[in-house]
């Protein structure tokens, strides 16, 4: 970053001199690009602006209007400053037509009291500058090769924030335009430190150029966002004014974000990325403390804390026939769920929990059942989403310590559910009963050795016969033991349903008229076809 003209003033070279501002005191922080020595007064049509003019006034004009015209001349073409030696031209001060148009201009004015080289401030600035613009430079060099690899990586949000914040040790966050938390990178710190209050806070935060520091609030600050139309704002958050390093580090990492954008088109979005990577830390338990996921949730718009929590488990009931396909059409699922929560305001923590299942987290509006709120989500997406899907519920909770157990109760009812769907808006766990409990126990062993020595003679018998009889026992026991009911649906005539039955009660030696037998062999149907399913 260029020096400011109270930079160059804080050279030693220029405090020798005996410096006096003498007008534009609050423009000391103009940037100062070249330091140029000129004693003729219409010095102003060779200057391209950022210049610190050094002059003795020897050649400047007597007319206090030509002096005027001098200093208009100098602020129209963006000169950052005028210094001048006392002495030789002006010998205590500076006439005060010189003085008052500079402050009109708004241009910093200096005196000097002593006789000063002016080789030796047009050398330390130059060296400053040039010394600057090596920093860059080099920094430029070293991030380039480094962010050219995680855009070609497709690297996530998180992960550019992690370089951001290794490269400069400072906290590093992404957010939307609505000034939600997208990706976050406390550096070793406490992240609900870093997000107390954030929306807040940001919306203070409105640099009028595309990069900028805000000294108020320790915040560097890019926007991010390619062709014309920003979507975001990589903040670096310092406890100082941002090196030359910092400022290339921040715009090359806004760069990278906003080419990866430009690469998702099949892949979810950046809020349901923020989304999942907040679900998946709570479920994985790589938060230490709830109240740091508490804080990441906060901070994309999602209160948490003091409401009571319900997870969901949405699954497709029919595959796409590709990876890719499956994984485009969970990401549509997934938008088309924030979309149906934000029409039925229904704040929520929604992303991919891996490539079958998209997560929901509802912190439920008091007085609201969770009855409610899942009628309400089910209804919504199933207008805004065709395929065929089936939602699954878990448990009510108090917390976010709980969450995780809500998450896993309503993964199984999803993985039942979804073999099965009858149609519900939405399951819950005693919705599946003997079926759901069979299918949570389907890698007990003790579960397959009760099935096998139920159904092990009936199921060889047909295998080496290519017979029915297994049909024929599930057919009868769907039935309530109504033989002619299961005669019908079995399409046989009685006689001939009644000889298969006899059949069964050989093969099985046992007696299909009793009524725990048909019990224990009906649970053992069941079992067996969620075994069945689990290998297909």
């Amino acid at each position: 970053m260029l020096p400011t003209v109270a930079d160059v003033l804080a050279l030693d070279t220029v405090r020798r001199g005996s410096p006096r501002v003498v007008a534009g005191g609050d423009r000391l922080d103009t940037r100062v690009r070249w330091v140029h020595v000129g004693e003729v007064h219409d010095i102003a049509h060779l200057l391209r602006g950022g210049e610190l003019v050094l002059t003795t006034g020897v050649a400047l004009p007597s007319e206090p209007d030509k002096l005027a015209d001098y200093i208009c001349e100098l602020a129209a073409v963006g000169a950052s400053g005028l210094i001048v030696e006392l002495g030789r031209r002006f010998v205590r001060e500076l006439p005060r037509p010189v003085v008052k148009a500079a402050e009109e201009h708004g241009l910093p004015l200096i005196t000097l009291a002593r006789e000063t080289p002016f080789v030796q401030i047009t050398e330390s600035v130059h060296a400053r500058i040039i010394d600057i613009q090596l920093q860059e430079l080099r920094a430029s060099e070293q991030l380039h090769e480094v962010f050219t690899e995680l855009s070609v990586e497709g690297a996530s949000p998180a992960e550019v924030l992690n370089q951001v914040t290794r490269f400069s040790g400072r906290p590093a966050l992404l957010e939307n335009l609505a000034h939600q938390v997208l990706a976050c990178d406390a550096a070793g710190g406490d992240t609900g430190t870093v997000l107390a209050n954030w929306e807040t806070r940001s919306r203070a935060v409105m640099p009028a150029e595309r990069t900028a520091y805000d000294a108020a609030s320790g915040w560097l600050v890019t926007m991010v966002g390619a062709r014309g139309q920003d979507w975001g704002r990589l903040i670096l958050l310092c406890d100082g004014p941002p090196s030359p390093r910092d400022i290339v580090l921040a715009e090359r990492a806004a760069t990278t974000l906003a080419l990866s954008r430009l690469l998702e088109r099949h892949q979810e979005s950046l809020e349901r990325q923020a989304h999942g990577t907040i679900l998946n830390g709570i479920l994985t338990h790589a938060y230490a403390d709830p109240d740091e996921a508490a804080a990441r949730a906060r901070a994309v718009g999602v209160p948490l804390t003091g409401r009571r929590l319900v997870s969901a488990v949405i699954r497709l009931t029919a595959p796409a026939g590709t990876a890719l396909g499956e994984q485009a059409r969970l990401g549509e699922l997934a938008e088309a769920c924030a979309a149906a929560c934000r029409e039925a305001k229904l704040p929520a923590l929604i992303g991919a929990l891996d490539q079958s299942r998209v997560g929901v987290l509802l912190p439920l509006p008091p007085r609201m059942a969770a009855e409610t709120a899942l009628d309400a989500l089910a209804e919504r997406l199933r207008a805004n989403f065709a395929t065929p899907f089936v939602l699954a519920a878990g448990s009510v909770v108090e917390s976010i310590k709980d969450v995780r157990r809500s998450f896993l109760e309503a993964e199984q009812v999803a993985e039942v559910a979804v073999r099965q769907p009858d149609g519900r808006p939405f399951y819950r766990l005693p919705d599946l009963r003997l079926r759901g409990l069979l299918h949570l126990l389907r890698d007990d062993a003790r579960l397959q050795t009760f099935a096998e020595r139920e159904l092990g003679p009936l199921l060889a018998y047909d295998a080496q016969r290519h017979g029915d009889l297994t049909r024929i026992l599930r057919i009868y026991l769907d039935a309530g033991r109504n033989k002619a009911v299961a005669a019908q649906k079995a399409h046989l005539s009685r006689p001939a349903f009644y000889d298969r039955l006899r059949r069964l009660e050989r093969v099985l030696d046992t007696d299909l008229d009793d009524v725990e037998s048909c019990l224990s062999l009906h649970v053992a149907l069941l079992a067996l076809e969620t075994f069945r399913r689990e290998t297909t």
